[in-house]
């Protein structure tokens, strides 16, 4: 099942109606709730899913934002942080989310569980530069990069384990609603969970049908780039725990959410991992131009004529 997300359009709209409307322009009917959203746009939403305008896919958390968060924060508040309060407003908000992914008939919602309390400015952007700078064979590199996974994975079980955790208490109500959990691949290296803990994760809840694994291709390939996995061998890794997909292409080394064939993903290679009836989400940057856009869904068409919307 072909989807696109909302993320591309969200900021463009204050009204849920239209925001759906330009996305089944596209030629979409499949569309992603995603994070970002502001509790004004809902009755338009409400409306245009009664209507049959489009189905939901899914849902990402934290939909709709908190209302004190004024800004797209999906990370505003993680299951791993070391305040207790924000924890448990992760878990509170979570839980409203699971409500709504219901009353929208979703299928799973997406999760981002958390980091550790690392700066990345001192870990994954200074990789990320070396490599712009082209260092990404030299020694200091290499030392740099095992420094840090060494550091990570010292401090990180206390906050694999609050994931865990929150997801303990997640599952009862997904399994209820009939939502299935997606812990997502993230981005950077001091986010939970890693790809050796989401092995981890999954056989924990290997007897649990309510959880399983979201692939970001962008997301994923940015860990690619800086030589922290192979994003071949990570899928054939975590394929049997696979729900789903968020799909966008990266531009050499860390430019993602751009648009499908205008980067360096080699989807033909990458697509046969997944089921053909699993969920692939078109999630992309709100700079995206809607004529870029078109032209790429007509080159998915061609490569991938049995996974359209």
């Amino acid at each position: 099942m072909l989807a696109f997300s909302t993320c591309w359009n969200n900021a463009r709209h204050t009204d849920g109606e239209a925001m759906v409307d330009e996305i089944l322009a596209l030629g979409f009917r499949n569309i992603e709730l995603s994070h970002g959203m502001t509790i004004t746009k809902l009755p338009g939403l409400r409306k245009a899913h009664a209507d049959g305008r489009f189905t939901c896919s899914g849902v990402h958390n934290f939909f709709p934002s908190p209302v004190e968060v004024m800004i797209d924060a999906p990370d505003a508040y993680e299951f791993t942080s070391y305040r207790s309060w924000d924890r448990q407003r992760a878990l509170e908000m979570s839980l409203k989310t699971l409500e709504i992914a219901a009353e929208f008939r979703a299928n799973y919602l997406v999760l981002h569980m958390g980091s550790v309390p690392l700066n990345p400015k001192r870990y994954t952007k200074r990789l990320t530069t070396m490599v712009e700078q082209g260092m990404q064979h030299d020694e200091d590199f290499t030392k740099a990069k095992i420094k840090f996974i060494k550091k990570r994975e010292k401090i990180s079980p206390l906050y694999f384990s609050r994931a865990i955790d929150a997801l303990e208490k997640l599952v009862v109500k997904a399994e209820e609603y009939g939502v299935i959990l997606a812990i997502e691949s993230r981005s950077r290296f001091e986010d939970v969970p890693s790809e050796r803990e989401m092995l981890h994760l999954q056989n924990h809840f290997k007897d649990n049908p309510w959880i399983g694994y979201w692939h970001d291709f962008g997301h994923v390939q940015l860990k690619h780039n800086l030589g922290l996995l192979d994003h071949t061998q990570w899928l054939d890794s975590i394929a049997p725990h696979i729900v789903g997909a968020h799909i966008h292409d990266v531009e050499w080394p860390a430019r993602d959410h751009r648009t499908p064939f205008t980067g360096t993903l080699d989807f033909p290679a990458l697509m046969p991992f997944f089921p053909k009836q699993c969920p692939i989400i078109w999630e992309l940057s709100h700079t995206r131009k809607t004529e870029e856009i078109l032209n790429a869904l007509a080159v998915w068409k061609k490569v991938f004529p049995d996974r359209m919307p």
